[in-house]
C-alpha cells in the first residue's frame, strides 16, 4: 500500500523497518482503517480506541469472539456503534482493493486488479477464488471477506459495488 501505514503493537518499537506505536491514540494522525489482529479480549477496546482517534473503518481478522449477546463480538459492535465505526469481520480472511494496492488481509496473494467485486462470508472461499483467478488473469475490483458479520454484511456490499464505476459484476 503506498499510503502511510501505522503499526500499533504495544510489545515492539518497529516491524519490519516500520516504527510502532504503544497504542492507538499515539498515532500522529486518524486512520481510515483499522486491521485488528489481536487476542479476542482486546479487540473491543481496540474498536473503541480506533473509534476516538477518528477511524472510518476496522476489518477485524481475529477469530474465537463469540457470538450474540454477552460476547465479545458483540462488545466491539457496541463501542463501533457508539463511535459511527463500521466494522468488518469478525473472523475474516480481510479486505483487498487491487487498483488501490490495499492488500488488509491474511490471503497467501494479492489479488490482481479488475472489475470484479467478491463478497464471500467464507475466507476459505475468497483465498480460493483469490489463488483461481491468479491462474486466469482474472482481476477484482474488490474482495471482501465477511467473516460473523457483526455490522457489514452481503446487503451493505451489494449496495457499494452496485454504484462502483470500478466494478462490472459482482460475485
Amino acid at each position: 500500500f503506498p499510503g502511510p501505514i501505522g503499526l500499533v503493537n504495544p510489545k515492539y518499537a518497529e516491524i519490519d523497518g516500520v516504527a510502532c506505536v504503544a497504542r492507538i491514540e499515539d498515532l500522529p494522525a486518524a486512520p481510515d482503517v483499522v486491521i485488528v489482529a489481536a487476542p479476542p479480549q482486546a479487540v473491543p477496546g481496540i474498536v473503541a480506541a480506533a473509534g476516538d482517534k477518528g477511524a472510518a473503518a476496522a476489518v477485524i481478522i481475529t477469530a474465537g469472539m463469540g457470538q450474540g449477546e454477552g460476547s465479545l463480538a458483540r462488545a466491539a459492535c457496541m463501542e463501533a456503534r457508539r463511535r459511527g465505526l463500521r466494522l468488518v469481520g469478525p473472523n475474516c480472511l480481510g479486505v483487498q482493493a487491487p487498483a488501490a494496492k490495499l492488500n488488509a488481509s491474511f490471503a497467501a496473494r494479492a489479488a490482481q486488479p479488475g472489475d470484479l467485486a467478491l463478497i464471500s462470508q467464507s475466507g476459505a472461499v475468497a483465498a480460493g477464488l483469490i489463488e483461481w483467478a491468479a491462474t486466469r488473469q482474472v482481476g477484482f475490483s474488490a474482495i471482501v471477506s465477511l467473516g460473523d458479520k457483526v455490522d457489514v454484511d452481503f446487503a451493505d456490499c451489494l449496495d457499494f459495488f452496485a454504484a462502483d464505476r470500478a466494478t462490472r459484476a459482482i460475485l
